[in-house]
């Protein structure tokens, strides 16, 4: 579970000496742990060890790939990741959120935005509260338990992030009915992210590969250019 600001670490993986100094000030002022790494030699043992809550992390690094290692994050653990970076062609953004990131911010950038991306991703890191006493959701095979935060498909567990799993809460909570690119992106992402419909397209798919069959039903139907309704079986 995300804690609180306060209690939060953040790893800084920048090898720009102006935007680490930039970024850790203004988290520690507000109450944020921070760990910087300057490569990325190192980063997945900082992840693995547990005291990571959120990765910023530039994809132009010394003696790495920014993809390769955003995706062997992602492998590791459901940690929150944040590229920042200078590349700021839609090819690839689709591919770092298809790798596992949960945001893009694009360089130059201003610290209020990152700031506030930060604390969006914190907030749908947390569990939104569920109807009391909710009962399991069952969709065909795969069964939706708010409380627990757990997804299973055939009675097997499957391991969602933070942010697929509120993509298909929110989803869930409305069988039957269209929600649009903007409502979901509100929903999910927050405010101020209506127009990027990207987001929502490459975690629909995300979610289709963990929880439907190949050649089976759809689970989650799609309205082109419109948005996606939750199947109701």
């Amino acid at each position: 579970m995300i804690r609180t600001s306060e209690e939060t670490r953040v790893l800084v993986v920048e090898d720009d000496r102006n935007i680490v100094d930039l970024v850790q000030a203004n988290l520690l002022v507000r109450g944020f742990a921070v760990t910087v790494a300057r490569s990325g030699q190192g980063v997945l043992d900082l992840v693995r060890s547990g005291e990571v809550d959120i990765v910023l992390l530039d994809l132009m690094l010394p003696g790495v790939d920014g993809f390769d290692l955003c995706r062997d994050i992602r492998a590791e653990s459901p940690v929150g990741i944040i590229v920042v970076s200078a590349r700021r062609g839609e090819h690839d953004k689709v591919r770092a959120l298809n790798l596992g990131a949960d945001d893009y911010l694009t360089k130059p950038f201003g610290i209020e935005e990152l700031l506030a991306r930060v604390t969006a991703l914190l907030r749908r890191s947390r569990a939104a509260p569920p109807p009391a006493s909710a009962a399991p959701l069952s969709f065909g095979d795969v069964s939706i338990d708010l409380d627990a935060q757990l997804v299973t498909k055939a009675g097997e567990p499957v391991h969602l992030t933070p942010t697929e799993f509120a993509l298909l809460r929110e989803l869930a909570l409305a069988p039957g009915r269209l929600l649009t690119h903007a409502e979901l992106l509100r929903k999910v992402w927050g405010p101020g992210y209506e127009t990027e419909t990207e987001y929502t397209r490459v975690y629909v798919r995300r979610l289709r590969a963990k929880l439907e069959d190949p050649g089976g039903p759809a689970l989650i139907a799609t309205e082109p250019r419109a948005g996606y309704r939750m199947a109701t079986v």
